[in-house]
């Protein structure tokens, strides 16, 4: 049975999940065995892409139609391509994320080879409805060729695009505070009035990283994100 989950419980779920991201790989995508976003046209293939400086312009390719479904934009506002969590994830694959590089390497390959293999044409060039199929093959399993299984790829690319949608500005995704305003947060205060902390108060976003703040220098700042935590740390 295929279940439709709005871009609101979407983003309600990213949400959520974006504020446990630094403590583990959230549950899988979606609680059902199956899920269908709003159908949204792919991005186009003539427009220019930035450079990207950790991934191969092939893998990027890929990466960049993934997130776009993972987090579509709609009528209701830009999602994770717009928001550039492709671009945070290549930025920490040379940081902080560096231990999963071989893994995204082998993933994306192996996402556009079954894509090949199953739809006749790569993935970036498939419709918005047949990346979907696809996303939904890698998430229960049933996509082939993945090394440890293509659900535990689809887990750490949408965990490292949920972070880049929604993540501070500072370290490469969530241009122009997309995120953030797909969510509703106001962005980050430091100092907050009493007639700001009333319920039911609506808050006008601020657009401030963490580092605008005096409290925090991007002199002192890492401008990749942390190293790894490793067990024991």
């Amino acid at each position: 049975m295929t279940v439709f989950i709005t871009r609101r419980e979407l983003l309600r779920r990213a949400g959520l999940a974006g504020a446990a991201a630094a403590s583990g790989p959230p549950n899988g995508f979606a609680r059902h065995a199956s899920w269908t976003l709003d159908i949204v046209s792919p991005q186009s293939p003539t427009a220019p892409r930035d450079r990207f400086d950790t991934l191969s312009a092939a893998e990027a390719e890929v990466l960049e139609a993934v997130v776009a479904r993972l987090i579509p934009s709609d009528a209701t506002g830009p999602g994770a391509l717009e928001a550039r969590a492709a671009h945070f994830i290549d930025r920490a694959l040379a940081g902080a994320l560096a231990s999963s590089r071989s893994a995204y390497a082998e993933g994306l390959s192996a996402l556009d080879q079954y894509a090949t293999a199953s739809r006749g044409k790569r993935f970036s060039e498939l419709s918005a409805a047949d990346q979907d199929a696809v996303l939904i093959d890698l998430e229960t399993g049933a996509a082939t060729g993945f090394a440890g299984g293509s659900a535990a790829f689809f887990a750490l690319v949408r965990t490292h695009t949920i972070q880049g949608t929604f993540c501070d500005p500072f370290y490469g995704g969530n241009a122009n505070f997309a995120g953030w305003d797909l969510l509703g947060y106001p962005g980050v205060r430091t100092v907050v009035s009493s007639e700001e902390q009333r319920l039911g108060v609506d808050l006008a976003p601020n657009h401030k990283s963490a580092y605008d703040s005096d409290m925090f220098t991007k002199a002192s700042a890492r401008t990749d994100p942390a190293p790894e935590m490793k067990h024991g740390d």
